[in-house]
């Protein structure tokens, strides 16, 4: 009789919480759901009449005389130009926030919240007025071609703003702390007297960080892989300011559909794509993960 009572008391405390993940996150995406098999309005909105169009539109050009339909690889184009962004942005932001998680997580505790600050107190500022400022910084009269002209390294600014590689510096600059802070989590709780017998065992420092720490350190390298790629796939802000919209990527094409062609159907089920496409992909890797787990233990 008495777990009744702990039971109803942790559905209480649990219930706040279930009901911000209810109407914050759940119902927004059954809207979304619902409006992707609608018709779009004349002006915006949708019109109640259920339909398919939104999906055929992501493969297929409908001929305005014939209705006919013809094969359209647009969409798909943004959608693997996203996907490689995503995947440079992530192993940029690993190659980079590693090393630094590893150098912080190895000097004295009592230095570790500095270095901390020093990484995440940029990231305090707003992203649009970073993502701003980072545009300034690499325009063609900016600081960096000013540093670059007068050392002598080149003669001619670099166009590096509103290119594939602004996009791609602009969501290492936006997540890299993602990667970083988990990394760090998972490196400070090793015990480094496994690396201490490594050693000991003549064991070079490669051998020692693929056979000890990387393997330690995978889940928090897998959380900031995770925390980087999935906001680079879909990231809007980057791509439009420092890309100037130039090369489409999902988040501008789903924002497109909403403010200016008004399709909201047809950016509803964009999401609805990416979201799919998301989800595939996670649980393709956690089905891996959990048979390589029962792998090992057999």
């Amino acid at each position: 009789m008495a777990a009744r009572p702990d039971h109803r008391r942790r559905l209480a405390l649990l219930a706040p919480a279930l009901l911000v993940i209810a109407v914050g996150q759940c119902l927004p995406l059954l809207i979304v759901l619902a409006y992707s098999f609608l018709s779009p309005g004349t002006y915006g909105g949708v019109v109640w009449h259920p339909t398919l169009d939104a999906y055929t539109q992501f493969l297929f050009e409908r001929d305005f005389l014939d209705n006919s339909l013809t094969f359209s690889g647009a969409y798909l184009a943004i959608y693997a130009r996203s996907l490689a962004q995503a995947v440079v942005a992530t192993l940029a932001s690993f190659l980079i926030g590693f090393p630094t998680a590893y150098f912080i997580a190895t000097r004295p505790p009592q230095r570790r919240e500095a270095w901390l600050l020093i990484v995440t107190v940029p990231y305090w500022v707003n992203l649009l007025i970073r993502t701003i400022s980072m545009l300034f910084i690499i325009r063609d009269e900016g600081p960096l071609n000013a540093l670059l002209m007068a050392s002598g390294l080149v003669k001619a600014p670099l166009h590096i703003a509103y290119t594939d590689f602004a996009i791609g510096l602009g969501l290492v600059y936006s997540y890299l702390p993602f990667m970083v802070l988990p990394i760090y989590a998972a490196i400070e709780r090793l015990d480094f007297r496994l690396i201490e017998a490594a050693h000991d065992l003549y064991a070079g420092r490669w051998t020692v960080m693929r056979r000890i720490i990387l393997p330690l350190a995978r889940p928090g390298i897998v959380a900031g892989c995770l925390l980087v790629f999935i906001p680079s796939l879909g990231a809007f802000i980057a791509p439009d300011i420092l890309g100037g919209g130039r090369n489409l990527m999902i988040g501008n094409m789903i924002a497109l559909q909403f403010q200016g062609s008004r399709n909201w159907p047809f950016g509803s089920a964009a999401a609805v794509i990416l979201m799919a496409v998301v989800l595939v992909g996670l649980a393709a890797y956690v089905r891996h993960a959990t048979a390589g787990a029962r792998a090992r233990a057999r």
